[in-house]
């Protein structure tokens, strides 16, 4: 199954709805185009959205760590939103869920971008 990106606004932060599998090959590569177009473009405020995302492996695992610096060494910030389990189980046993700022919903996600109303 290829990977297919969404992407929508909402309140001045980009949320990227992904679908598929993030595994080696062309959908991390589609991964890494999507996240550093958003940077180009000079959005700071991404959100990436797993919750259809049924597989990741060890380079998809990379990629959400790069895309991560990618958006961080840009002055913005990258967060991650509605994990399956299987994300959630990888990210775990890598302690990765101590790097990302892991949202369970998508209101809570785009407001923790307002510092007035993060915690």
């Amino acid at each position: 199954m290829s990977l297919k990106i969404d992407t929508r606004e909402v309140a001045h932060v980009t949320i990227l709805d992904i679908h598929g599998r993030i595994v080696l090959g062309d959908e991390i590569g589609d991964l890494r185009a999507a996240v550093r177009n958003l940077v180009a473009e000079g959005k700071k405020k991404i959100i990436l959205n797993l919750a259809a995302v049924d597989y990741i492996d060890s380079s998809g695992v990379g990629e959400l760590v790069g895309s991560f610096i990618t958006v961080r060494n840009a002055g913005g910030e990258l967060k991650l939103l509605n994990l399956t389990q299987k994300v959630h189980d990888v990210l775990h046993v890598t302690k990765l869920y101590t790097v990302f700022d892991i949202r369970e919903d998508e209101f809570t996600a785009v407001k923790s971008f307002d510092y007035f109303f993060a915690k």
